[in-house]
């Protein structure tokens, strides 16, 4: 696997820049444009893609999508565990190769999840959270086209993760490459239907709880701080053991 290590070195210069857009008090300057997307995207999602998601839940046995969806998890352990490395976090690097192994391999690809049975631990890590380990700031709130809330920061460290740390990245057919990106992207939404609906019935303003819930639940993965007014209770056991 070979590393762009140009591209990663610019990507790098473009977030510590534009971090700076933001300030501590507002955190959220590009709102007008913010609010758009969100619009854009909650139409776009209300008219595909939850359809779409909706029933790739209700045709596919449960089976099948745990098995689709631990593939995915087995494949972002990889880049958990370049981005603990990066972090000087040896031991949970340590983890996630254990994970990366079993499962790989054991587990029949990724398909099973081997290495939960065993009990070993999952640290999931990405390069939005190795910027912010690095001391690069946030930067200005941002919510990207079909992807959602983001940050400066997180968005570069995305493109990171994504072009050189991901292992789908380096599928050479292109048409599958993308196939299984756009698989995997419906999974993951359909695991986010329940949330999805309760935040349209609960939130009298959705764009402002989701931009909050995602800062305070980015601020707490880069410090391991869980923020006493956090508007989220939902913290799975990965999160969780982050801020032992």
């Amino acid at each position: 696997m070979r590393v762009n290590i140009s591209g990663i070195a610019i990507s790098i210069a473009l977030a510590v820049s534009l971090t700076g857009c933001a300030t501590q008090a507002n955190k959220d300057p590009l709102e007008s444009m913010n609010r758009g997307i969100y619009k854009f995207n909650d139409t776009a999602d209300k008219a595909v893609i939850k359809p779409i998601a909706g029933a790739y839940k209700a045709v596919l046995p449960s089976p099948i999508r745990t098995g689709v969806n631990n593939f995915f998890t087995n494949l972002g352990t990889f880049t958990s565990l370049v981005n603990n490395i990066l972090q000087l976090e040896l031991g949970k690097a340590m983890d996630n190769a254990g994970r990366l192994v079993i499962n790989s391999t054991i587990g029949i690809g990724g398909l099973v999840d081997v290495a939960s049975m065993d009990g070993v631990p999952r640290h999931r890590a990405d390069f939005g959270q190795t910027l912010g380990k690095w001391g690069v700031g946030s930067g200005a709130y941002l919510v990207l086209p079909f992807l959602g809330p983001s940050t400066f920061r997180d968005t570069a460290g995305l493109t990171v993760d994504t072009l050189y740390f991901d292992p789908i990245q380096y599928t050479n057919e292109i048409r599958t490459r993308n196939q299984l990106r756009l698989l995997q992207f419906v999974d993951l939404r359909s695991q986010y239907l329940p949330a999805s609906d309760l935040i349209d019935e609960a939130a009298l303003d959705p764009y402002s709880f989701t931009r909050d819930a995602y800062l305070q639940r980015r601020e707490q993965f880069v410090t391991g701080k869980v923020a006493s007014d956090a508007y989220y209770d939902d913290l799975d056991e990965d999160d969780e053991e982050e801020v032992k």
